[in-house]
């Protein structure tokens, strides 16, 4: 029950369409990463980036706070924080 997206991630660049995200945003607390990479792979506007342990993190210009890369990071090395 998926469907196809209308737009590639990051294409937008103009909209910094992160002014949509909801209340909470993810904080990388980058001490138990294990480089695994699928919190890149599941967030759906591509804009987390890194290539080393402990080196994630995520473009908040685009980032919606859907909460993806926190659920399926085996470590729990990322929660989800308020927007203040």
């Amino acid at each position: 029950m998926f469907s196809v997206l209308a737009s590639r991630a990051k294409t937008s660049k103009a909209n910094l369409t992160g002014s949509w995200r909801s209340t909470q945003k993810p904080k990388f607390l980058k001490k138990d990463c294990i480089n695994c990479g699928l919190c890149k792979f599941v967030c759906p506007e591509g804009c987390i980036e890194g290539i080393e342990k402990n080196a994630y993190d995520t473009d908040l210009d685009y980032c919606k706070g859907c909460g993806l890369c926190a659920y399926i990071c085996p470590k729990k090395d990322i929660e989800m924080v308020s927007n203040d």
